[in-house]
């Protein structure tokens, strides 16, 4: 019988100590996501409709069970608002520091946790946001609307950054979608957004609605702007969309409604990160207009 030379040995060796890396890998990638998801009071079923991973994979990838690929795996890690690296890396962005902290700052009241925001942001690079305010939510908000007769009462320039994107191609959005996808899409957005950053010190600025979910985007949106979520009830989302001759949104779709309030749901995480938010649910357009200019005066985003 032939005996197991040493190259034979070591391959062995170092084919069980990968093996183990491996199993070691995908328990402390589901360990991360599982915290992380509960840190943000996220269902599993939510979750899911955010990244579009099925519910059945998110369980086996928490319980260190799933193989996940990592185009999956990125899928997951934007909604969740992290990055690839935080979920693999060998340091545990969740660690009992970091999560003490976190929970404190949750039981804290409204004045404590203004405070304590103020103390970080002003540590922050280059003091960011200086009177730079964005609007974020669903199309049919009132975003565009709002941020231009606001603009123009305070005083304040306001674009809209799809305005920005099709200056920068060159062709209108619709075209730019068509002949370069959603990924040439998001890279003139970010683009766009970097443009009006360092041309703007006081702006009011309107973002599309899936801005949010593109995690290095909207982390830069939060950092250089005062965000106002406008919302509203998902009927009067598709009401003022189709009063604007848009009909898209319910062309050829019976079901365009529960489609809305699902991504609506899935997105809300992402909007609520905000850093205010102006409901204009039932309000006409003179009262919606009142309330924001009270809102970024009683907020000092434009002080």
């Amino acid at each position: 019988m032939r005996k197991a030379g040493p190259l034979t040995v070591d391959l062995g060796k170092r084919g069980a100590e990968a093996d183990h890396a491996v199993e070691a890998l995908l328990a402390r990638v589901g360990d991360r996501v599982r915290r992380a998801r509960e840190a943000r009071h996220i269902p599993r079923r939510v979750l899911s409709e955010m990244s579009g991973v099925s519910p059945r994979y998110l369980a086996q990838l928490e319980t260190g069970e799933g193989n996940i690929s990592i185009g999956l795996l990125t899928k997951v890690a934007c909604a969740l608002d992290l990055s690839v690296e935080r979920l693999v890396g060998a340091d545990d962005p969740w660690s009992s520091e970091v999560l003490r902290v976190s929970e404190l700052f949750r039981r804290a009241d409204r004045g404590m946790q203004a405070r304590v925001l103020a103390l970080l942001e002003a540590q922050a690079p280059e003091g960011a946001r200086a009177q730079r305010v964005c609007l974020v939510g669903l199309r049919g908000a009132g975003k565009s609307t709002l941020g231009r007769l606001a603009g123009e009462a305070l005083g304040v320039p306001f674009l809209e950054l799809n305005a920005e994107i099709a200056r920068i191609g060159g062709m209108p959005v619709a075209e730019i979608m068509a002949l370069y996808g959603a990924e040439g899409y998001r890279e003139l957005e970010a683009e766009a957004l970097e443009g009006v950053i360092s041309a703007h010190e006081r702006i009011v600025l309107a973002v599309g609605g899936g801005l949010v979910a593109e995690s290095a985007t909207y982390e830069r949106v939060l950092e250089r702007f005062h965000t106002v979520w406008v919302k509203a009830a998902p009927e009067e989302h598709m009401a003022r969309v189709r009063a604007q001759g848009d009909l898209r949104p319910m062309a050829g779709q019976p079901e365009a409604m529960q489609q809305l309030r699902t991504i609506l749901r899935a997105r809300e995480v992402l909007y609520e990160r905000a850093h205010a938010q102006l409901d204009t649910s039932g309000a006409t357009l003179d009262e919606s207009l009142a309330a924001m200019k009270a809102l970024l005066a009683d907020e000092g985003f434009l002080d």
